[in-house]
């Protein structure tokens, strides 16, 4: 792709310099400037007045090249993050405002421009910092900028909006400035963390990083792309293609001895060109020390090529006048043990000083592999790749690190002590969602008020875009085979608009069915022979098939397009989309190979998965290929049954987010969902709902305390772990072994039973918990009253007999937070959310109930001061120290209603006790049946032998102000606390 320059006509002329003068600096007087720039350009004098000005905007067309000009320097100072002249913020009007005010020009002219350039309305990223010494000025910036314009340049003849480049320009410089000054005598290292949403253009962000790194000065650039060879290969591809260059790729050689020779884009001349080598127009050259297909390789004699050039040998080569003579080092890795092994030892070989390289690591994924998952003992090894990465940022004392991750968990759980660690010390940048994104908020309904009556596709993404999967024994073979025939309809459907709407021939290049059930190789085999033979028996061109093909047009595309097609093309009925059938069907299976199997396993791969040299219609089979970092391309239909027990892996899973321009009303979901209500096992939608639920609570507590106070940081990124919310207690934020620096600090439970099973074993303990409670059971009434709670769609009816009483908020807090348990600390998280809604008066009163058996010889135990004898509970510590349940269903149901945690009971005893802010309270006196003999007849018993235990309900109102469910925070090792617990002789 060539880069263009403006057009040389007078007025184009005196508006680029003007422009050219005013891009690197705050806005100035617009005809004092155009008078200024035509002293030196003669001609240009006639154009030089604001009449000029509003005559050529008013006769502008669409696409005019002024109008362009105008609307990204517009833009520009827009975006810009806390400029000199205008204490507005971003991307508003009065921002706008003082735009015109330092242009001094009139109303008339202010319309015009807002007619062009309308204020963008583009978020900027969200910026958790330590203070930074500022380097990046104008002046430092002058004359020295040369790969991010072309980059810039690049992504505007892609299609890009003004505002979408000037987004990723605010973006990248919000990193740039927050690392070292690549030219400071002293080295320091900046460690950071960039998070974006998966599959929404990372690489976007982080290719413009380089691009100003390296203008800046930075000379080696070291890319981890990912643990695969198939992401790293399509990273590498990436930066050569948008950043490289052809002139650096060839390096002075022919075009057919590239590494691209047979890449179709290569041969189209798709690969950006700067017209020479960038040495010879005033630039630096790019040394690429990895290729397309060979990831970093020992260099043995050719270990000159890591040798960076001293144009003045006296000086260090972070001199400036060093520094911007020399040619850039850029290398894309794999995070591989025995890649990263050579690459330190050929650091090590190099004659360079490696204290005076300016070196930046970026980081893909950076929460894959990196993290040290090795306990934290001062004699423990870390992992592999997380010690190579150690030892670089060792080796290289000017090395910036920055991490980029739409899984931040790993990464801000990293003990902030550990001083050769990647926790990203000085900043966390959290990326706007793009324009056109379509991501994990979009299959789910969080801001709809409507009932499940009121649902429709109009306003309803689950009803429009996810289907479930529920199968019995293990047979899918319906739902699989409904996922083929939306995969064919929808194929049918972008032919139909590519014909219809005329769009360009590859605007729909590629069209892929992602099918994910599980990593096992072995599963992939038998999946790819049960897709196989449901593709051949499909009949496309029969009456059967084309009678499937049209039900599902009928109740499912035609209902959800006619309300979310955006414009585009839609059939009148299945007899208008017919003809496109046969044809989608050809393109997909073409080669006789409609399947595509990603998985390393060279015996049932059929095919590779190149979106870059050849157009895909495939359906694709794989696991962890497909389920990190690797971008699908064109990915419509997504079948998808494999559980994870973290949110971040599953996240990871989720590749049908993206961008779907197009077709954004086609793309379905088949996934599957929990078949019996009770199971354990996670309801796979109601997952991914709870992790998109802890990412947006997530970047709403990165955005709430990114805000300024005084001019200092509300919070630095070492305060941001507590911030991360976990909405399903089965789905951690991530991997037990990434967690291990990470402390639950709270749980809410509004309207949830929550019930602790850690209660002490040592008699002193236990004696100390029953004299706190014992008082509490003096509360109950004498006499008992039936409750119950009816279940209509099972038919059945829960009862229980109980004894009631009332107890204050600050009393049963007093209580809990006096109880000692098996482990100190046990019941805190609890306790820290019954505190804070005591606080905050989200609960009035906590209602007792104690169940009484009735039936048979009752074995009761005496409580309390005066003597009275309740129901005891024989438990066992089942999952020995602690126990299983306490209570039972019927129980909890009672107490879930009171609470206002399940709708009406259909008892008026149990409606009786529901009130708005009452919470709920069940009582159980326990004997383990190894102390039951010890119980006298007479229902005494040794205060040592008894668990009083209890479980509880808040009011189902009491859901805090973010609805935060559950927090952690990391433990800094450095600030560690040993504890001496005294024994107990008792």
């Amino acid at each position: 792709m060539s880069v263009h320059t403006p057009d040389a006509t007078p007025r184009i002329a005196l508006h680029h310099a003007v422009l050219a003068d005013l891009s690197g600096s705050k806005p100035k007087r617009l005809v004092r400037a155009m008078e200024y720039q035509a002293e030196d350009l003669a001609e240009t004098v006639l154009y030089a007045s604001e009449e000029d000005f509003q005559q050529a905007l008013r006769a502008a067309e669409a696409g005019d090249q002024l109008v362009e000009m105008w609307r990204k320097q517009l833009v520009k100072w827009d975006f810009v993050e806390n400029p000199t002249w205008s204490g507005a913020s971003p991307r508003t009007e009065q921002r706008r405002a003082d735009i015109y005010l330092e242009l001094a020009v009139s109303e008339d002219t202010t319309k015009l421009l807002d007619t062009i350039c309308p204020v963008p309305l583009a978020a900027s990223p969200v910026v958790i910092s330590k203070d930074f010494k500022p380097w990046r000025t104008v002046e430092s910036k002058h004359g020295r900028e040369w790969y991010w314009p072309r980059y810039a340049a690049l992504l505007e003849e892609k299609g890009w909006s003004q505002e979408a480049v000037a987004g990723v320009d605010i973006a990248a410089e919000s990193v740039i400035e927050r690392l070292a000054d690549p030219t400071r005598p002293d080295a320091y290292q900046s460690k950071g963390l960039v998070v974006g949403y998966v599959q929404s253009g990372k690489t976007a962000n982080f290719t413009g990083v380089i691009a100003k790194a390296m203008d800046a000065g930075y000379r080696l650039i070291i890319v981890l792309g990912g643990t695969l060879n198939l992401l790293r290969d399509q990273t590498q591809r990436r930066l050569d293609k948008e950043l490289v260059g052809r002139e650096n790729i060839m390096g002075g050689g022919s075009e057919y001895d590239s590494d691209y020779y047979d890449d179709p884009e290569w041969l189209q001349r798709k690969f950006i060109e700067f017209g020479d080598r960038p040495s010879a127009l005033s630039g630096f050259d790019i040394v690429r020390l990895t290729t397309r297909h060979d990831d970093y390789k020992a260099l043995l004699q050719g270990i000159t090529a890591l040798e960076f050039e001293k144009q003045e040998p006296a000086v260090q080569l972070y001199d400036a006048r060093n520094l911007h003579r020399s040619a850039a080092r850029l290398m894309v890795v794999k995070k591989n043990k025995s890649v990263l092994g050579k690459l330190v030892r050929d650091l090590k070989k190099i004659r360079t000083p490696l204290s005076e390289i300016p070196v930046l690591i970026i980081d893909d994924e950076s929460d894959e592999a990196s993290v040290n998952t090795s306990r934290p003992k001062p004699d423990a090894d870390r992992t592999a790749i997380n010690q190579k990465i150690s030892e670089l940022l060792t080796l290289l004392p000017r090395a910036q690190y920055v991490g980029y991750t739409a899984t931040p968990y790993a990464n801000v759980f990293i003990d902030p002590s550990d001083t050769v660690d990647i926790f990203p010390k000085d900043f966390i940048i959290s990326l706007p969602r793009p324009e056109g994104y379509m991501g994990a908020s979009d299959f789910h309904d969080f801001d709809s008020d409507d009932s499940d009556d009121q649902r429709t596709f109009a306003n309803s993404n689950e009803l429009a875009h996810v289907r479930d999967v529920v199968v019995s024994d293990e047979d899918d073979t319906e739902p699989l085979e409904r996922a083929i025939d939306m995969y064919v309809l929808t194929a049918a459907m972008k032919l139909f608009r590519q014909d219809r709407d005329g769009l360009a021939e590859d605007h729909f290049r590629h069209h892929t069915m992602l099918i994910h059930e599980s990593n096992w190789v072995e599963s992939h085999r038998e999946l790819l022979s049960r897709v196989t033979k449901l593709w051949w028996q499909a009949g496309y061109s029969s009456s059967k098939g084309h009678a499937r093909l049209r039900a599902l047009f009928d109740t499912d595309i035609s209902p959800v397009s006619a309300v979310r097609s955006a414009g585009y093309a839609i059939p009148a009925d299945y007899d208008d989309l017919m003809p496109y059938v046969g044809p989608a069907v050809m393109n997909i299976s073409v080669d006789q190979k409609p399947i595509i199997v990603v998985n390393g396993d060279k015996d049932i791969e059929t095919g590779e998965a190149d979106f870059d040299r050849r157009p895909i219609w495939k359906i694709l089979i794989g696991g962890q290929k497909l389920s990190r970092g690797f971008t699908v391309e064109g990915l419509t239909v997504s079948y998808f049954r494999r559980r994870s027990t973290n949110a971040s892996a599953l996240m990871q899973m989720g590749r049908w987010f993206g961008f779907r321009e197009g077709y954004r009303d086609l793309v379905r979901l088949y996934i599957g969902r929990e078949e019996e209500h009770g199971k354990q096992d996670i309801d796979l939608y109601k997952a991914f709902e709870a992790v998109c639920m802890d990412e947006e609570s997530f970047r709403r507590e990165l955005e709430q305390y990114a805000v300024m106070v005084d001019g200092v940081p509300q919070v630095t990124p070492a305060q941001i772990p507590p911030l991360v919310s976990q909405h399903l207690p089965l789905l951690k934020p991530t991997s037990a072994n990434k967690m291990y620096n990470a402390r639950l600090v709270e749980i809410r439970s509004p309207g949830l039973w929550r019930e602790p099973f850690g209660y002490p074993s040592r008699p002193a303990d236990l004696r100390h918990n029953t004299e706190l409670w014992s008082p509490i059971f003096d509360r109950l009434s004498t006499d008992t009253t039936d409750y119950a709670y009816h279940i209509p769609e099972k038919a059945a009816v829960h009862r229980v007999a109980a004894l009631v009483g009332s107890l204050a908020p600050a009393d049963f807090l007093e209580i809990v937070r006096a109880m000692r348990w098996l482990t100190p600390h046990h019941f805190d998280p609890h306790i820290e959310y019954l505190a804070e809604i005591t606080r905050a008066h989200a609960v009035d009163e906590w209602m007792l109930l104690a169940p009484q058996t009735m039936r048979g010889a009752t074995k009761d135990v005496v409580l309390g001061t005066t003597g009275r004898r309740f129901t005891r509970w024989e438990r066992v510590r089942r999952r020995d120290p602690l126990f299983g349940a306490i209570s039972t269903s019927r129980h909890r149901s009672i107490a879930m209603r009171i609470a206002g945690g399940l709708p009406d009971s259909g008892d008026p005893n149990t409606e009786s006790l529901v009130a708005p802010r009452r919470g709920t309270i069940m009582l159980y006196p326990v004997v383990e049946p190894r102390f039951s003999s010890d119980v006298s007849p007479d229902g005494h018993v040794d205060a040592g032998k008894l668990v009083i235990g209890f479980g509880f309900v808040a009011p189902a109102s009491a859901r805090g102000a973010d609805d935060r469910v559950v927090r952690f925070r990391t433990v800094d090792s450095s600030d560690a606390v040993i504890v001496d617990i005294p024994q107990d002789t008792d």
